[in-house]
């Protein structure tokens, strides 16, 4: 039997639909499944909550900059200190720290200027400077432009301290061993989900829509698949500062782009597994241009694809849009392709709004909907054009990326 060049693609096409719709299931599980353990609560009345050290590496300025640092200063959390760091002792972000800083006396908070050069990823490498200078064994990192809730902290670092046969009360605690006595595997790595709050532009949004539909969705099912979380997100990183310097500190990734996720990784390997806080926090978006959008989304594309490459090769079968609407153009409008392309709408819908709103509480979601199909198509293009070439632009600099390594261009 012989078939057309469109009968052939028609049914790529319907294969490829198909295989989404199984991907959007397999999203809506892990949503469920993260739902429920959240719904369980957390016991954490009886913890012995430790003294935290929370680093914040600092460059240039984000929107809403000082309301992100406020809602650090505002933690229920007994003891704990804020560390910001910066490598030019110019850069703005400065200016709003020394405000912080008279607002909470109380509260306290450091600004470290880290001169020291000890890699290509400034941000890892004023990180390392910032540790030696951070006071207590548990740490929390996340990225400037994150805002939290006054729980945050607890929820995030509770998973550290619970269930141990050690629960530390102080920073002369011992490290506690990868296996606990009752033969529970380690809490190595807390990290967590976000929300991005979009600014006008279309670019912005489409950010927006991409983080609540799609991005989170594929963290919830590859923590699914891989019965937990081996990398770690910039939104959140929290871990005891044994673990790390017993991974190498970090140090041992100023080289690489996905740092976060070298962490988590490198956690992983040894021997302690990572965990998904049921905290969500939240990033105001910048007002991304087209291009400035398509730029950042191109990094981190190229970024998913050098830290995991057998992943990034299996995105081509989450485009359920796409794939639905060739099949229905090669298809000539075939009843049975009307009925796929019905298919994959619903479900990307249900995955849309099972994650965004339910999981992410992201109110902005049912607006946003009807970016979805270019969102899905820009999401493709992007795709297509980072299997080719190892160039990013990250912090307005060029470098070129190789196994997971920058070198400055």
């Amino acid at each position: 039997m012989n078939f057309s060049i469109t009968q052939i693609l028609a049914i790529a096409g319907a294969a490829g639909s198909l295989a989404s719709v199984g991907y959007y299931a397999l999203c809506l599980w892990s949503a469920a499944n993260f739902l429920r353990r959240k719904a369980g609560g957390s016991a954490r009345a009886t913890l012995a909550w430790p003294p935290a050290s929370v680093l914040k590496p600092l460059k240039g300025l984000d929107p809403g900059m000082y309301e992100n640092f406020r809602s650090h200063c505002l933690q229920d959390y007994a003891e704990y200190e804020i560390v910001f760091g910066v490598s030019d002792r110019n850069d703005p972000a400065a200016a709003a720290v020394r405000q912080l800083q008279k607002e909470f006396p109380q509260r306290p908070i450091r600004l470290l200027v880290c001169e020291e050069n000890l890699g290509v990823n400034t941000k890892v490498s004023a990180l390392a400077q910032m540790l030696r200078q951070a006071r207590h064994e548990y740490i929390v990192v996340n990225d400037s432009d994150i805002r939290v809730d006054p729980g945050y902290l607890k929820t995030v670092i509770a998973p550290l301290v619970r269930d141990s046969s050690q629960v530390p009360g102080s920073d002369d605690s011992p490290a506690p061993q990868n296996v606990y006595a009752d033969g529970k595997q380690k809490v190595g790595l807390v990290t967590c989900l976000y929300r991005g709050v979009a600014g006008p532009t279309l670019g912005s949004r489409l950010e927006a829509v991409g983080i609540s539909t799609d991005f989170a969705a594929g963290v919830l099912a590859a923590r699914q698949l891989e019965g937990g979380v081996h990398f770690g997100l910039g939104s959140t990183l929290a871990f005891r500062r044994a673990d790390l310097l017993a991974a190498g500190g970090f140090e041992a990734f100023v080289d690489y782009l996905a740092d976060d996720y070298q962490l988590g990784n490198r956690l992983s390997q040894g021997g302690s597994h990572g965990v998904l806080s049921e905290a969500i926090v939240e990033t105001r978006l910048p007002p991304y241009r087209f291009a400035e959008f398509l730029a950042h989304q191109l990094r981190w594309a190229r970024t998913v694809r050098d830290s995991r490459p057998a992943g990034y090769a299996g995105l081509i079968l989450t485009f359920g849009l796409p794939w639905a609407l060739l099949t229905l153009m090669c298809s000539r409008g075939a009843p049975w392709a009307w009925w796929l392309l019905a298919i994959v709408v619903a479900a990307r819908v249900a995955v849309a709004l099972v994650i965004g709103r339910a999981v992410l509480d992201d109110r902005q979601v049912m607006p946003l909907l009807p970016l979805l199909p270019l969102r899905d198509l820009v999401a493709l293009v992007v795709w297509a054009r980072a299997l080719f070439g190892n160039t990013v632009v990250w912090r307005g600099e060029k470098f070129h990326l190789r196994a997971g390594k920058l070198t400055r261009l």
